[in-house]
């Protein structure tokens, strides 16, 4: 009779212990995905977003990654359209005006000598002053694949011409510019959006994305042409 009391305690004890471990497990199992949670939260304040690149040269923010390569149609979408918001003017659109906000996506240290380049472009000095009718456009016939110069540093060849409008002369007269160009990588966008943004504010701050910058614009057959701004103009 003692024997079965004690046998009948033991079977009874089992779907205790059973019931205690599954409760444990559970516990352990919440905890482990409240501590992910927590962590994925963490790393979510602690690491800024950064830019994901698409095939076809666009970037879009995404998940942190510290990284200084840049895919080659990134680079070269982002000097076509940089160019081109720099070199084509209005005046409903002002050259002044286009180089006060696109100049954003020029390094800090090159910006004076590239202005002057522009400057020098046209002998009529309609930098400052766009004759009422006149217009101007830069028209981009091919741009290379981009050379790698160092980590986070290309170069590119640009041909192109900036053709000039009036109202007295609608077949335009032709600049040529064919330059080498080149882009550094840098860790934050270095474009921001005013309170009032005009189109041009929005495109600007798009290119920007890309986290790239131009920092050094020199002539076709310059052979010496480097990250060193001063080489940039003569």
């Amino acid at each position: 009779m003692q024997i079965f009391k004690s046998e009948n305690k033991k079977s009874n004890a089992l779907p205790l212990l059973a019931v205690a471990t599954f409760g444990l497990n559970v516990l352990s199992l919440l905890l482990l995905i409240f501590n992910g949670s927590m962590l994925q939260q963490l790393g979510r304040q602690l690491a800024p977003q950064s830019l994901v690149q698409l095939v076809d040269g666009r970037v879009i923010t995404g998940d942190p990654e510290q990284n200084l390569e840049r895919q080659p149609e990134t680079i070269r979408r982002f000097v076509g359209e940089s160019m081109s918001l720099m070199l084509t003017w209005s005046q409903q659109q002002p050259p002044t005006t286009v180089w006060e906000i696109s100049s954003q996506l020029v390094a800090n240290d090159f910006k004076e000598k590239l202005k002057s380049q522009l400057i020098n472009l046209n002998p009529d000095r309609q930098f400052e002053n766009v004759n009422r009718g006149s217009e101007n456009v830069l028209v981009i016939q091919k741009i290379s694949q981009p050379i790698k110069i160092s980590n986070g540093r290309w170069k590119v060849e640009m041909f192109a011409n900036q053709l000039t409008f009036t109202s007295y002369d609608k077949l335009g007269k032709s600049i040529s510019f064919n330059k080498q160009i080149l882009i550094k990588a840098i860790n934050e966008p270095a474009t921001s959006l005013p309170n009032a943004p005009l189109p041009l504010h929005f495109a600007v701050y798009r290119l920007g994305e890309a986290r790239l910058e131009i920092s050094n614009v020199c002539e076709i057959q310059d052979k010496n042409c480097s990250g060193n701004s001063n080489q940039a103009l003569p």
